[in-house]
């Protein structure tokens, strides 16, 4: 019997005697508002008997590293790909409007694997995984070491890093030293621009960690924040610059995050999520988005609400969703559509949409534990929250996705990538990964909005990430199936490698006359809600006109387990432009409110002939 039929077996064998052990049926419905013990999500016990059926990780497998070793180790030597491996997804490419997009490989390893990635706006992205895992492909300097609470000796150190600053326009990493399990944890940004990072796995559960944007900076850690453990929660910044944390495993509620130091006494029951959990949790990484009037619109499993977290009321209760589950472990994509502020009656709000595409049936990660891959599904649903009469319409996707990233590119495109056809989130409980990007244009007639892009050569399943940069390229990390950093024996092995993903609009053909952002001339004090901002910008070919040019604002995501957390995108109203032969003075109409751009860091990009240029970090405030 292979490793991974031997986990899964360990898996499954570990579920049925704790089902034997307490006299239950298979499936009690009243069972999943208990709490669990670790041997739920934990496929090892520790015990020798299943240590010696462990896959190999980093440390055994051949070509690895020696124990001494410090920084980065060597990527240990790969083997030959299963026919699981094989079976992938590439879709025939859609060229008929030019150019389909590029890949590269920015670095062969980023020494942790990305199952959590965020862009900071010092120019690095910031990578990190969970100490269960165990060995990374990363060491902390020795000095430096974290105490490894779960260890049966006190006083074990855990020598591995699990997170890293990656450099993506040289590749280059330093360690950081996570002193909490962050496993399945959320995070976002604040007035600042530093990550305020939460929940996580164990130890990690209740903390709230810091991370500022410099180049010498680490983790700063608060463990025991929260009144309820937050694993796989979702985390939205809110207009005042706090920020709400919603759900988790087993808790069916929310909190504010509070000051540092500080400890929440309580949490704050939320119905929808106790009532749309089911036995696998379908409702885990609920979809949230901060609306333009500042109601939240919050989705788990197949239902939403509209919420006001001021008044702690749900104010409309919307259509529900059909099919399947749509959150994790059946892990839909979602977002919010761009956010356009043109053309707006004098204090009015742009119509909010919603979209949800793709997910797994609802029984997808139980039949996973027995070897059965479901197909994935192909619908993908938008919701206008605007409309009184709101309804989900819903067109089909060229692929049926489960576990993907669904990106909102600077042109108001949105991008899907990363995931598979078959099955569901978890420990080797999919197949079929899809190498083919998808391009989303939702402003095309419906029947003409997906485009297949140019694929990848490398599968990106559970736990891969993608981010937008702000070079209007798209990185793309990460992804582990397995419980270990596992690189052979297995079918899928642990992914380090990091790719750029260059969309259509970068062609050759479309770049020579690419506009360039004058960053001196971008006022240091940023954006002040409700007024003028004004900049200058060039381009090196040909001139350009008023009708040629856009601005979009974007706020750069947490991204892990396909959502996005805290990301849109607005369209700014242009309302100077003066030409200088092809230098221009362009002037914007700022955000109103923070309800449409909560406080924060933001990249501002110029979209010229839909050819987006370099992004200018900006803070409105």
């Amino acid at each position: 019997m292979g490793s991974s039929s031997l986990l899964r077996a360990a898996v499954l064998a570990v579920a049925l005697l704790l089902l034997a052990d307490s006299g239950e049926a298979f499936f009690d419905l009243f069972s999943i508002f208990r709490p669990r013990s670790d041997s739920d999500y934990f496929p090892f016990d520790g015990s020798p008997e299943q240590a010696k059926r462990k896959p190999k990780i980093e440390q055994e497998e051949d070509g690895a590293a020696p124990a001494t070793a410090t920084g980065l180790t060597k990527v240990p030597l790969l083997g030959a790909p299963s026919k699981a491996a094989l079976d992938t997804i590439v879709l025939p490419v859609d060229d008929s409007a030019g150019h389909a997009g590029s890949w590269t490989i920015v670095s062969e390893n980023s020494g942790v694997s990305a199952m959590h990635l965020a862009v900071m706006r010092h120019g690095k992205a910031i990578m990190f995984d969970t100490s269960t895992t165990g060995r990374s492909l990363m060491r902390l300097p020795m000095n430096n070491c974290r105490a490894d609470p779960r260890a049966k000796r006190e006083g074990t150190m855990d020598c591995w890093a699990h997170a890293v600053e990656f450099d993506y326009s040289t590749g280059a990493l330093r360690s950081l030293k996570t002193a909490t399990d962050t496993w399945c944890s959320s995070g976002a940004f604040d007035a600042d621009g530093n990550l305020i990072q939460t929940g996580g796995y164990f130890e990690g559960d209740k903390a709230v960690r810091r991370l500022d944007a410099c180049d010498t900076c680490d983790w700063r850690e608060y463990p025991n924040s929260f009144a309820e453990g937050r694993w796989y929660a979702t985390q939205q910044v809110l207009p005042d610059g706090r920020f709400i944390v919603f759900g988790g495993r087993r808790a069916f509620s929310y909190e504010f995050v509070p000051q540092p130091g500080m400890t929440n006494g309580q949490s704050i029951k939320f119905p929808l999520l106790r009532e749309t959990t089911d036995d696998v949790e379908n409702n885990l990484y609920p979809f949230v988005n901060l609306l333009p009037d500042g109601n939240l619109f919050v989705f788990a499993n197949d239902r939403s609400v509209v919420f006001d977290h001021r008044t702690g009321k749900v104010v409309r209760e919307l259509p529900k969703l059909a099919g399947g589950g749509r959150n994790h472990p059946a892990s839909a994509m979602s977002a919010m559509l761009p956010l356009d502020l043109r053309n707006l009656t004098r204090g009015a709000d742009p119509e909010p949409e919603v979209i949800v595409c793709g997910g797994a049936l609802k029984t997808a990660f139980r039949l996973g534990e027995n070897n059965t891959y479901q197909p994935t599904l192909r619908d993908c649903a938008r919701i206008n929250l605007g409309k009184i009469d709101a309804v989900w319409a819903v067109e089909a996707m060229p692929v049926g996705r489960v576990m993907g990233d669904l990106l909102v590119l600077p042109t108001g495109d949105l991008l899907m990538l990363n995931g598979a056809a078959k099955g569901s989130s978890g420990w080797g409980f999919a197949r079929q990964p899809i190498l083919s990007p998808i391009l989303y244009s939702p402003r095309h007639p419906e029947g003409s909005r997906f485009r297949p892009l140019a694929a990848s050569t490398v599968a990106r399943m559970y736990h891969s990430t993608s981010a937008v940069l702000p070079d209007a390229t798209v990185l793309v990390a990460g992804g582990n199936t397995n419980a270990a950093y596992n690189f052979s024996g297995v079918d899928f092995p642990t992914e380090v490698r990091v790719e750029r993903f260059a969309p259509p609009y970068l062609s050759r053909e479309l770049t020579g006359n690419r506009a360039v952002i004058d960053v001196a001339s971008v006022p240091a004090g940023g954006m002040r809600y409700g007024t003028k901002f004004t900049f200058r910008f060039h381009t090196p070919v040909a001139a350009v006109e008023w009708g040629d040019v856009r601005v979009t604002m974007y706020a750069p995501p947490f991204t892990t387990h396909g959502y996005s957390m805290n990301q849109r995108l607005l369209v700014l109203p242009v309302a100077g432009f003066s030409a200088q032969g092809q230098m221009y003075e362009l002037t914007v109409d700022t955000p109103r409110k923070p309800e449409l751009a909560p406080p924060g860091y933001y990249l501002v990009y110029v979209v010229s002939k839909d050819v987006p240029s370099e992004a200018a970090w900006v803070k409105i405030q």
